[in-house]
């Protein structure tokens, strides 16, 4: 049996309610998606329950699955949307382009791009950890998750500009945390 035949089966079993296949699911699943949920919301009891509520919400929302995509694209996308709504009533705040530094902004040349950076992924994650949230979820979604600026604008309710900006300004802030001696071994 193949891997897709095998996720099928476990689907099949968990919408007739077998509480082993359900378990077998949440055990493929819940590391990786206990990540994404940390990533969005830094903080590891919230990042917790919201993994518990998204679980909830894939066994009752199996009926939905279609299989258009893979069942972790779909739970991924289920996690996702939780962290956001969540961040969404903690008043996750997006810094909003201003006018006057759009066109400036949007051709202005990072002055990182050519620097050598070797740091160590643990340093890099802190730097995301340190982030706003706004700059957070954007560079979270779009460079670690795969999700494009348009997306990102649809999700969070931003404009696809915003999108840009607060993930260049991410890219920007981490940059500038990996280089400063001062917070590099933060």
């Amino acid at each position: 049996m193949d891997y897709g035949e095998t996720h099928k089966n476990i689907i099949n079993a968990c919408k007739q309610g077998d509480r082993n296949a359900q378990f077998t699911l949440y055990r493929l699943y819940s590391k990786a998606m206990y990540n994404v949920c940390l990533r969005m919301v830094r903080n590891e009891a919230d990042a917790e329950d919201l993994l518990q509520y998204s679980f909830i919400d894939v066994f009752t929302k199996l009926d939905s699955f279609r299989q258009e995509s893979s069942v972790g694209a779909w739970i991924k996308r289920i996690v996702i949307n939780n962290c956001i709504n969540w961040l969404k009533k903690r008043r996750l705040q997006f810094t909003e382009l201003d006018e006057r530094f759009h066109d400036f902004e949007d051709y202005q040349e990072d002055r990182h791009t050519t620097e050598e950076v070797k740091m160590t992924v643990d340093a890099i994650n802190r730097a995301i950890y340190k982030l706003p949230d706004g700059y957070r979820v954007v560079f979270s979604l779009y460079a670690l998750e795969g999700y494009d600026h348009e997306e990102i604008g649809q999700i969070l309710d931003i404009s696809t500009s915003t999108s840009k900006s607060q993930y260049s300004r991410a890219k920007r802030k981490i940059l500038d945390l990996l280089n400063d001696p001062v917070t590099a071994n933060f």
